[in-house]
């Protein structure tokens, strides 16, 4: 199988850089008149996955799914499926992080052979960017991805990933740490989180992988902000929005056409 920084370039190319969330919160539940359960639960997830079926990336939130213990994982396992069916990449945000044989064990739930694994899969680097080996092993092995998170959105994450040692922030230093990674193994296969809100956008102009952007939309970051975003280049950005086109459901084409709203939004940047 191609590696995943091949495979993700090509389905961008064909299908667009937006990635789609799948956060089945219990409030947007409520508003698609869906029970909060492990069938109302499976119910938002069919209807995503009929809607996102054309896009090239989605993102299931682990939490929500979680929340549910193995009814939920069981849902999450059908949607992944039912995705990579359809022929879109499915990027598990799971941040994770973790060391030793704990962290082999994460990298082998969603990057290796268990039904949960994904395409791709977010990680924390803050127990130490050394602390991601297994995953990043696994996933290189399995020809799948991972994003770091380097720089987020909310405000509480500035006190550490902002923090600077040496004349760099934290964030910078993750994102350089993925740099030397790519650098030294195929192109494009790990992928930093900046948030699109974030105050400080680390420079991502040697990255040389993609560049995971949530926080569009209803988190209040503009598509229009991502121009020229860190230095990274256009076709390196992967938007991702959520509840700014979850909030259209649960009509399955209103659904789509939110999205392919967004999509544009994406392809005139």
């Amino acid at each position: 199988m191609p590696g995943f920084g091949t495979r993700l370039a090509d389905a961008m190319s064909r299908r667009g850089s937006l990635c789609l969330g799948i956060d089945p919160h219990p409030e947007l539940l409520r508003a698609w008149n869906l029970p909060e359960s492990r069938d109302g639960l499976a119910a938002f997830c069919d209807t995503c996955v009929a809607a996102y079926a054309d896009f090239a990336v989605v993102k299931p939130q682990v939490a929500f799914f979680e929340a549910y213990g193995a009814a939920g994982f069981a849902v999450l396992e059908r949607t992944i499926a039912a995705l990579r069916e359809a022929g879109v990449l499915v990027l598990a945000d799971a941040k994770r992080g973790d060391i030793g044989s704990t962290m082999a064990a994460y990298a082998q739930a969603w990057v290796g052979d268990s039904p949960l694994a994904a395409d791709a899969v977010t990680a924390s680097p803050y127990l130490g960017f050394g602390s991601l080996q297994p995953l990043l092993d696994t996933a290189a092995a399995r020809g799948r991805g991972v994003f770091v998170l380097a720089a987020t959105s909310n405000p509480e994450g500035a006190t550490v990933q902002g923090a600077t040692s040496g004349g760099r922030s934290v964030a910078q230093a993750v994102v350089d740490d993925v740099a030397s990674w790519n650098s030294a193994r195929q192109p494009g296969a790990v992928g930093v989180v900046v948030g699109a809100t974030t105050a400080v956008v680390p420079d991502l102009g040697s990255l040389n992988g993609p560049v995971l952007v949530p926080g569009i939309g209803a988190q209040g970051g503009q598509m229009s902000a991502l121009k020229g975003f860190g230095g990274a280049q256009r076709d390196q950005l992967v938007p991702a929005v959520s509840r700014e086109v979850l909030q259209a459901g649960p009509d399955v084409a209103a659904l789509r056409a939110a999205a392919e709203r967004m999509r544009d939004a994406a392809t005139s940047l």
